[in-house]
């Protein structure tokens, strides 16, 4: 019995002494594992979300797998409901843009106020979500060089804070939250004068890197939600100017009942040509909707400027069904067709050991095409290794070559204005001759021709934002 009871007591004994020493590994910041098993939780901490996946991965654990919290319920209920909330906006916007086309009915110049306007807009978000891209770019190459250069200290971070809460002697911070934690912690106790100059040196460097973070992380977002707002404008505009684009054709199309005769035999003649020279010559003498644009336009394609300078005032009538401007006065006042890039300019090389003829520009997937000139399409369609081609008369022996996009919205025979609707790029490079250049990004190609022969658009071009010439 006296035994029994000795060996009683020494088991008492032992189980006190185990929970002594792990309530004092606790006490001084330790763990019953090993050093390196907190080193890998704490990158896990800076480089994951702090999932139960991803803290199994980290400690060789195996993952357990939770029903949804009521979190996660209700945050499915809150995409649900913004998506209903989505839905019921575009149906919302389809009634109005109906309304507003009924308003405006056969009123052509209404109509091609309102696709150039909208166009506009259209290369004003564009033109602003390229900025915000581009501001983006070297804040995210900083993020992950400063994540870099925390993951490569990932020891020392355990250290430092391993003596914080040695010192300390209270509870570890959560390391499995953000980096605004890990940088509390080590501020607090910088604060209270607690750790040893080296230990303070390399604490203030992790602070620094800590805080840089931070705020990377936060002018990050708010671009990111700038970008977001660009995006949700844009394709509001997009889907407005795609229904007066469509209502402009059927107006167009109501006029021309042979479009479609006329556009199969415009595809049936490119094939029979080799040149753009000749491209051009075949549709203004075989084709009736073409040859009709290219007689109008050497009757009224060249109004005299007075006292020799360009009538801008001429801009405003958007109905109007020849150049406001002459051709050959508007030097310095055109609008590059699609915001972009430029990768080529006229006379340098092609590439393919030519020379250039015109210019190329690097463009957005999706980008909106609009065109710099009036003028009248005598051509619309695929050709050779240009992909999707679009010629315009401008009068006076001028023609503009506009080439690489994936779809085009006018017909043959139509006269469009400056800064109207024309195309859209795709998302890939469609000229030959810049896909031989492995340029996979967009790239729409500009040509200008007088009496047949490539001239420099160069003196054609506005100089700045306020000099060019608006519809």
């Amino acid at each position: 019995m006296v035994q029994t009871d000795e060996r009683r007591s020494t088991d008492m004994r032992l189980k006190r002494g185990t929970i002594s020493r792990l309530a004092g590994a606790r006490a001084i910041g330790q763990s019953p594992v090993r050093m390196p098993a907190l080193a890998v939780v704490l990158a896990a901490g800076f480089s994951a979300v702090g999932t139960p996946s991803a803290m199994a991965q980290a400690t060789g654990a195996p993952a357990v797998t939770a029903a949804p919290s009521a979190d996660a319920i209700k945050q499915r209920e809150q995409e649900l409901e913004a998506t209903r909330a989505q839905q019921k906006s575009a149906a919302e916007l389809q009634e109005k843009l109906k309304a507003d086309i009924a308003a405006i009915g056969q009123d052509r110049g209404k109509l091609n106020q309102q696709l150039i306007d909208i166009a506009a807009r259209v290369r004003g978000v564009e033109a602003q979500l390229a900025d915000a891209e581009a501001r983006l770019r070297p804040l995210d190459a900083r993020e992950q060089q400063i994540r870099g250069s925390l993951d490569s200290r990932r020891s020392e971070i355990v250290e430092v804070l391993a003596a914080l809460q040695r010192v300390g002697r209270r509870a570890p911070p959560a390391l499995l939250v953000r980096p605004e934690d890990a940088l509390q912690s080590l501020r607090t106790a910088m604060l209270l004068g607690s750790v040893v100059p080296e230990m303070r040196d390399r604490a203030e460097k992790l602070v620094a890197d800590l805080g840089e973070l931070v705020s990377l992380r936060k002018s990050i977002s708010a671009e990111r939600d700038r970008m977001a707002a660009d995006r949700d404008k844009l394709k509001e505009d997009q889907t407005r100017l795609a229904s007066l684009v469509d209502e402009r054709q059927r107006q167009q199309s109501s006029v021309e009942k042979d479009m479609a005769a006329e556009g199969a035999r415009a595809i049936a003649l490119s094939r029979q040509v080799d040149s753009l020279q000749g491209l051009i010559a075949k549709m203004e003498q075989d084709l009736k909707s073409a040859a009709k644009a290219a007689e109008v336009a050497s009757l009224r394609g060249t109004p005299a400027p007075p006292n020799g300078k360009p009538n801008l005032a001429a801009l405003k009538d958007p109905g109007r069904l020849s150049p406001a401007i002459a051709f050959a006065s508007a030097k310095g006042l055109f609008a590059l067709p699609v915001n972009g890039t430029k990768i080529r300019d006229f006379g340098g090389s092609d590439g393919v050991g030519g020379v250039e003829k015109g210019i190329s520009l690097a463009t957005r997937s999706g980008a909106q095409v609009t065109t710099p000139c009036d003028g009248w399409v005598v051509y619309a369609g695929p050709f050779r290794s240009y992909g999707q081609l679009l010629i315009l008369n401008a009068g006076g022996g001028y023609h503009v070559l506009i080439a690489g996009m994936e779809r085009i919205s006018v017909n043959i025979g139509q006269f469009v204005l400056t800064g109207e609707p024309v195309a859209t790029m795709g998302s890939t490079s469609r000229v030959a001759s810049i896909l031989a250049a492995n340029v996979s990004q967009p790239v729409l190609y500009i040509e200008f021709r007088k009496d047949g022969t490539p001239i420099d658009p160069g003196p054609w071009w506005a100089a700045n934002e306020g000099e060019k010439v608006r519809g």
